[in-house]
């Protein structure tokens, strides 16, 4: 991620607790924390931090194709560090756009020229993530992309107002997967209001 993302710095936690982590990047100035969380050497989560105050959103990784997996099949040399240009597909509803903004804040705003572009599209709640690089080879109507990886599906699952290492922050959404909800749906195609309790 240190790659794709391009001012970023990567930290090995070692013996340090979570709170450490958080204050001494609060005291460095750092506007995120990203967490990786990996079992037996295939990242299976990721959380973002922002900093000083929130908010916190939690991820799952699925379907994950390294970088150097993607090397095997094509060529595909040296990542750019310019700032990439993002692109976010399928974020129009509240919740769509608060994670956008979540996810848009951890990368640096790109110069007009840069030749980078990294893609979060939502589709059925996953959020697939790419990177590529382009070139106009004749002219500006034209465009080839040439991808760089790594390329992986994000499902969130939970959005906390407070930071990592506060218990007791308020959950501002949470994914609820077993709630039954046939009753409401019923309720609301009939356009009638479900009685009170």
């Amino acid at each position: 991620m240190r790659l794709v993302i391009p001012n970023a710095q990567r930290v090995n936690r070692g013996g340090m607790i979570l709170s450490e982590i958080i204050d001494t990047c609060r005291n460095h100035d750092f506007t995120d924390v990203v967490v990786l969380h990996e079992h037996r050497g295939e990242p299976d989560g990721m959380v973002v931090c922002h900093l000083p105050y929130g908010p916190t959103a939690y991820f799952g990784i699925f379907n994950t194709v390294l970088r150097h997996d993607i090397g095997q099949k094509k060529e595909v040399g040296t990542i750019s560090e310019a700032y990439p240009h993002l692109i976010f597909d399928g974020f129009g509803s509240a919740l769509g756009k608060r994670l956008g903004n979540i996810l848009k804040h951890l990368f640096p705003v790109p110069k007009d020229d840069a030749k980078r572009v990294v893609t979060f599209a939502n589709r059925d709640d996953y959020v697939s993530f790419r990177h590529h690089t382009y070139t106009q080879p004749a002219g500006p109507k034209s465009i080839e992309l040439k991808e760089c990886g790594p390329r992986f599906e994000l499902r969130p699952y939970q959005i906390r107002l407070g930071t990592m290492e506060q218990q007791h922050a308020e959950s501002e959404w949470v994914l609820r997967a077993y709630t039954r909800s046939t009753k409401k749906s019923k309720l609301a195609e009939d356009g009638a209001k479900p009685a009170a309790k």
